[in-house]
């Protein structure tokens, strides 16, 4: 798919899973606005909204990095209308910041809870929102949410919940937008990973660095391209990532092992993952396999 002409606001994308996919998209021709709060070096989390907008220059696309809180009203409407100012138009938002603090009622201080659910949930909508009336003229509209399926098993609940309910605030505005900007022609979808993914956020609170059975975040960025490659049709769905890429053909995930060698199977789940998932999951990779040994019988 080319995405030239097409025009990118993506939060949070100043490393990890955001910058892959802005660099993925920008190899297809997209231009990108990077909005993040980070614009100065930080020696525990590399990443800035400058090295980002590099990264997407070297990639072939075209870069604005805009230093944003997403909480903030006044700065995500500069950064929208910047955007808008220096590209044209705005075709796709991707809502990727998110904010996480993995601990019990007792342990989460309120301030925490505060910070998760004004960046996840309200700063998600607020971008939304502030993006509309732009999304709405747009030839392809899209927006795209990385949060999780609605699971509502307790045990996604029972030792982190306001956590949960942070990111899942997320999801059901990915349900609800899908709904109510089905007549403008703008598919709203969201996107998760079947694996945990290695990114330097990740080090820093569970020292995942160490672990082998990680992926790296292309598989993200890569699972979003598929997404936004798709018909204005398919909207309103939660989608995983190895799913979305099995079902478009591709049958080799061993590309995206953090570890070389590491086999699927091994590899670690990530959170809010019903048995639905796990079921889907294996009957393509068994689809795959079972095509797979039929070509070489051929040969």
């Amino acid at each position: 798919m080319s995405l030239k002409d097409t025009v990118v606001f993506i939060t949070g994308g100043s490393r990890g899973i955001g910058e892959a996919i802005a660099v993925r998209l920008a190899k297809e021709g997209a231009s990108i606005a990077i909005a993040a709060k980070t614009a100065d070096t930080n020696s525990k989390l590399p990443g800035t909204i400058h090295t980002a907008a590099k990264a997407i220059e070297a990639a072939g696309g075209k870069a604005l990095a805009v230093q944003c809180d997403i909480r903030d009203e006044e700065q995500v409407q500069r950064a929208i209308d910047q955007t808008v100012a220096t590209f044209g138009h705005l075709d796709v938002v991707i809502n990727n910041a998110s904010a996480i603090f993995l601990e019990s009622t007792e342990q989460t201080p309120a301030k925490r809870y505060d910070l998760m659910h004004n960046i996840n949930g309200r700063g998600t909508w607020l971008v939304t929102k502030l993006a509309l009336p732009h999304l709405k003229k747009s030839r392809n509209p899209r927006v795209l949410t990385l949060s999780p399926p609605l699971d509502m098993s307790p045990k996604w609940f029972d030792k982190t919940p306001a956590y949960t309910m942070a990111k899942y605030n997320m999801s059901m505005l990915v349900v609800g937008h899908a709904g109510e900007f089905s007549k403008y022609g703008i598919a709203v979808n969201g996107l998760w990973p079947y694996t945990v993914i290695e990114t330097a956020a990740l080090n820093m609170i569970s020292q995942s660095k160490s672990k082998p059975n990680l992926r790296t975040p292309e598989i993200m960025a890569d699972a979003a391209l598929e997404l936004l490659s798709k018909p204005a049709t398919f909207t309103g769905n939660l989608c995983i990532d190895e799913v979305v890429l099995r079902e478009a053909g591709v049958r080799d995930m061993a590309r995206y092992a953090l570890t070389p060698g590491t086999r699927d199977e091994d590899m670690e789940f990530d959170g809010f993952l019903g048995e639905a998932d796990h079921a889907r999951v294996a009957m393509l990779r068994k689809m795959h396999k079972s095509g797979d040994a039929a070509s070489k019988a051929k040969l």
